[in-house]
């Protein structure tokens, strides 16, 4: 067989086993027969995808050739724009924003739910009170929160489990090795609804909330390019030896966990003033009003995911589990959007995997220990091709100042007032800047935008004008539409050409021509202008 049949070959099938995970791999065992270059035109790809649990939709990948005449696979677009929008959604602050709001705001209301009888309930909360070392017992405000939660906030839920499958892993690795009780990482849930990047009104940042002197007290560092509190890995390690601190003085997880929440000092107030009481339940009322609902959240959470089949949870999976993915420790400075083109993983993707590099850009800096996770697929792609990929990335910073928000010029920003059927995603795409940006210029902690909201856009463009190209050297041409167009050379990239041309971004070019992948064809026409 041709050896770069045999690639694309094996390639189809990893793609499978990631992409659907080895459960799809049928289980009779078949021949697979070398594929004749001549029938390469006449295959179709046909994927089945699942809506909402039920619905199928059979969709045809046609194959385009690349430079090298062989078929090259390109996605279903409207499948890649809703892959998209999905990850937009699970990854967004707005589950945080929601259950920040509902700890803070628990009502107590006997709350209509027969589908969950007391009777049942009660049974339930015994046999888990029975297996971990929590004071798990029934009373009607536990009862209440329960039962809000099922009734009111089931599909928030399910986004947490689908979520919990990538970081509730690596949590219980870190909670073992501080002998904390595995159930403690559904604390990660009422403290940032598992959002790396989450922030509270006082400045508490990370999947485990970590204030900026207690995340410096336990090792956790933040800088201009980095904040550790947001690093999954490193924050809870942090929260396991700070929560093995608060134990061994309270000697009671219960107390422990509103000590992790309001303070120990806010816990022995309230111990002194219910009279000596040691239980979370007789000193609640003493404590402040957002931990006094702490607790029953932790056990309404732990409740619905312990019994989440039975109360009929259907999640969906992420993109990858936390095993699929692995580190590289970076060697030179890089951006997770010069990752993103060379690498061709989606810029989200990275961003949830890399979620405390604050500017999405990696700094190497002498005795740091700085790391690059990528899923398990692109490593092998980047350690291959390690030597040019960090030639392409010194030669791309030689081109700017520093890549810092100096990319934005504060003479150059604009207003933009939002109108009917905007979103963030299209907004970042009209003026070449990413949806993160966006949300930190204007402050904002969700996706959700109103008709009317004016915006701060800092446009994309070089950061110094004498280094910028000269349009002698850059081979555009002018069609009979009046837009630039740009013949592709060796060497070129779509990075590389939307640097040839201000205010451009590779969205932009992806959009104007109608280009789905990231592989461009020597001699071929792209629009580069609007």
């Amino acid at each position: 067989m041709n050896p770069k049949l045999k690639i694309l070959t094996i390639g189809i099938l990893l793609s499978c086993v990631f992409s659907f995970g080895q459960d799809s791999i049928p289980k009779t065992t078949e021949i697979i027969k070398p594929i004749e270059p001549a029938q390469i035109e006449n295959i179709p790809i046909v994927v089945d995808s699942l809506i909402d649990g039920n619905k199928v939709l059979k969709t045809e990948i046609k194959a385009e050739p690349d430079s090298t005449g062989f078929k090259r696979l390109e996605d279903h677009k409207l499948a890649a724009k809703l892959d998209q929008k999905w990850l937009e959604e699970l990854y967004s602050n707005t589950l945080f924003d929601t259950i920040y709001r509902s700890v803070t705001e628990l009502k107590y209301e006997p709350v209509d739910y027969p589908e969950l009888p007391t009777d049942t309930l009660k049974a339930r909360l015994k046999e888990l009170n029975a297996r971990t070392p929590f004071n798990i017992e029934y009373n009607t405000s536990l009862e209440s929160v329960i039962k809000s939660y099922l009734k009111n906030r089931r599909n928030s839920m399910e986004k947490l489990m689908s979520l919990s499958d990538y970081y509730f892993p690596l949590f219980e690795e870190s909670l073992d090795n501080y002998d904390i009780p595995l159930e403690v990482k559904y604390l990660a849930i009422v403290e940032s609804a598992l959002k790396p990047r989450a922030k509270s009104r006082v400045g508490a940042t990370g999947l485990w909330q970590f204030m900026f002197g207690t995340g410096k007290e336990y090792g956790l560092n933040v800088s201009s390019y980095v904040d550790e509190r947001s690093d999954p890995i490193k924050s809870s390690v942090a929260a396991s030896k700070y929560l093995a601190r608060l134990y061994k003085i309270f000697g009671d997880w219960d107390l422990a966990l509103a000590a992790y929440n309001s303070g120990p000092g806010n816990v022995s107030k309230a111990i002194r003033r219910s009279g000596g009481y040691e239980n979370y339940w007789n000193i609640r009322a003493h404590l402040p009003r957002e931990t006094a609902g702490y607790l029953p959240a932790f056990l309404a959470t732990m409740y619905i995911f312990e019994f989440a089949e039975e109360h009929g949870f259907k999640k969906e999976r992420p993109n990858f589990h936390y095993v699929e993915t692995d580190t590289i420790h970076v060697k030179k400075m890089i951006s997770l959007d010069q990752v993103s083109e060379l690498l061709e993983v989606p810029i989200e993707e990275l961003q949830f995997l890399n979620p405390s590099y604050k500017l999405d850009i990696i700094p190497y800096i002498k005795g740091e220990d700085y790391t690059l996770r990528l899923p398990r697929e692109a490593v092998g792609k980047f350690v291959t091709n390690e030597k040019e990929i960090y030639a392409f990335v010194e030669k791309e910073l030689s081109k700017r100042e520093k890549p810092l928000p100096q990319f934005f010029d504060s003479n150059s920003k604009e207003r933009y007032r939002v109108r009917s059927g905007d979103y963030l995603g299209k907004i970042a795409r009209k003026y070449g800047v990413r949806v993160s940006q966006i949300k930190r210029w204007n402050g904002l902690r969700s996706n959700n935008l109103k008709i009317g909201q004016r915006l701060t856009i800092y446009p994309r463009k070089p950061s110094t004008p004498s280094k910028a190209v000269s349009t002698s050297t850059v081979k555009k041409t002018r069609n009979t539409e009046g837009k630039s167009t740009y013949k592709v050379t060796k060497g070129d990239s779509l990075w590389s050409i939307s640097e040839k041309f201000p205010g451009v971004s590779v969205q932009n070019i992806k959009d104007w021509n109608d280009i789905s992948g990231n592989k461009l064809k020597i001699g071929m026409t792209l629009i580069v202008s609007n």
